[in-house]
């Protein structure tokens, strides 16, 4: 198995994105512990909960951004016109 086809076997697409199974992996892990450590660290009031979860949503999007790079292929066709 060359280095290239080992690189691809460890893509996977999905909804039209080409993503690295350990990245996909590693980022569910990372917003999953942002969300729900946001939601156990709120008040016991009613909203609070709910915001601190979408706060910790936003947090991991952003640690995940910072982290994981896109791995888009480009592919340049010519159309006819």
């Amino acid at each position: 198995m060359t280095a290239r086809s080992k690189q691809d076997s460890e893509l996977i697409e999905i909804w039209d994105d080409v993503v690295r199974i350990k990245d996909l992996v590693l980022a569910i892990v990372i917003n999953s512990i942002t969300t729900l450590g946001g939601y156990f660290a709120a008040p016991n009031h009613a909203p609070m909960p709910l915001l601190f979860g979408l706060i910790g949503a936003v947090i991991g999007f952003i640690i995940c951004s910072l982290f994981i790079k896109p791995k888009r292929i480009f592919e340049e066709t010519e159309s006819e016109e």
